[in-house]
């Protein structure tokens, strides 16, 4: 069995959009492991993020700045390629239900298809954020009675929080 650097470097890809508290959970943990992680920000120019790219960038840099061996860049195309760049071939995934196993998997088939040399490594979600998703964020955010800051901190990095509720404000 052979190792080189690029065994040692693991590439987690999404849109981020905005970072949980789940992505968090599985960049920390994955810098545990891995020597370094490189989180991609997916650029897809047929969808409307809630933020654009620059600032999900700001916003994740912000959120992991505690973790020295965490780096955070945007990328176009196909994430196999991302992490070929990169110079890793590790592709990180974290997985919160059955249906994430499923659709997961289905990635990885196709991954391997496209480039047999990357491997997914799946961490599972933390029971805690086993139920965040950003589109659940997005509408705590806009619907929330009360102190939704607080309500937020379950869900987001602090550093998330101001900027999402400006984006989200009724006009």
């Amino acid at each position: 069995m052979t190792h080189d650097d690029r065994d040692s470097h693991a590439v987690y890809v999404g849109s981020f959009d905005p970072l949980t508290l789940g992505h968090l959970d599985i960049i920390t943990r994955g810098s545990r492991i891995f020597s370094h992680v490189t989180v991609g920000i997916g650029i897809n120019p047929e969808k409307q993020p809630l933020f654009d790219s620059d600032t999900r960038v700001s916003l994740c840099t912000a959120a992991v700045s505690t973790l020295p061996n965490v780096s955070v860049c945007t990328f176009e195309g196909l994430a196999v390629e991302f992490v070929r760049r990169c110079g890793s071939r590790i592709l990180l995934r974290g997985v919160r239900s059955l249906t994430d196993i499923d659709a997961e998997f289905t990635m990885s088939l196709a991954n391997r298809v496209l480039d047999d040399e990357i491997e997914s490594v799946f961490l599972m979600s933390s029971e805690r954020y086993s139920h965040v998703s950003s589109s659940l964020i997005k509408q705590v955010a806009r619907m929330a009675q009360g102190n939704v800051r607080d309500r937020l901190k379950e869900f987001v990095p602090e550093v998330i929080i101001e900027p999402l509720l400006e984006r989200v404000a009724p006009a």
